[in-house]
């Protein structure tokens, strides 16, 4: 198990990689993390998921308190959520990548499964659910118990309008989650009016099965 230095060390790198990549734009987007001690490490505030300082990164304790660094992102709750949902979470990541958020602003599609189990892989990182969650303004706290009802279900939600929040049991599973969650929504939109082959169930049941 990675110590502090080094959880603080691979969020930086991390983050840095989503932002270069264009998976976050100016100081969108967050991300946490389950620190060895209990706590937990999250970005900080308005901060660039490319220019983070690990010494600066905001440590909260086991009850979601600010207890060092910077002030905390404003969306800790969204976090809280998925930590106290989904015990098998060991790091969120939550993103404005442009191909997720595009589906989560679509009128049409099913908010239950607005992406189609296209590929092994979307399934293997994501899961069998993906929900979108209804519209709430960005920081607003009220989304909270909307976001802990679809985690009990899913490691993975679009919040409409806004993009996606993803978790993992660690923090490279999931950004790779992020990364696929992120594909996938491109595949969906590029076949939108196209006759595309979903995976079955048998198919997806054997994936999660083998894949977990």
């Amino acid at each position: 198990m990675m110590d502090e230095a080094e959880s603080r060390a691979l969020l930086v790198e991390l983050a840095r990689s989503l932002f270069q990549r264009g998976f976050a734009v100016g100081s969108a987007g967050n991300i946490s993390l389950r620190a060895p001690d209990g706590g937990y490490l999250i970005t900080p505030t308005n901060s660039s998921l490319g220019r983070l300082d690990a010494a600066r990164i905001s440590k909260l304790d086991e009850h979601f308190k600010h207890v060092s660094g910077d002030k905390p992102s404003k969306e800790v709750f969204m976090h809280r959520a998925f930590y106290l949902a989904r015990p098998d979470a060991g790091a969120v990541v939550h993103l404005h990548s442009t191909m997720a958020t595009a589906i989560a602003c679509l009128a049409d599609v099913d908010v239950s499964a607005p992406i189609a189990m296209l590929t092994p892989y979307f399934v293997m990182r994501v899961g069998r659910t993906l929900p979108i969650v209804p519209y709430y303004r960005p920081g607003d706290p009220d989304m909270e118990p909307a976001i802990t009802e679809a985690a009990r279900a899913a490691r993975a939600v679009l919040l409409a309008n806004h993009g996606p929040v993803v978790s993992a049991a660690t923090l490279t599973d999931a950004v790779y989650a992020a990364e696929e969650l992120e594909e996938a929504a491109k595949l969906a939109l590029l076949l939108r009016s196209q006759n595309t082959r979903p995976l079955n169930a048998a198919q997806v049941d054997d994936l999660l099965a083998t894949f977990g």
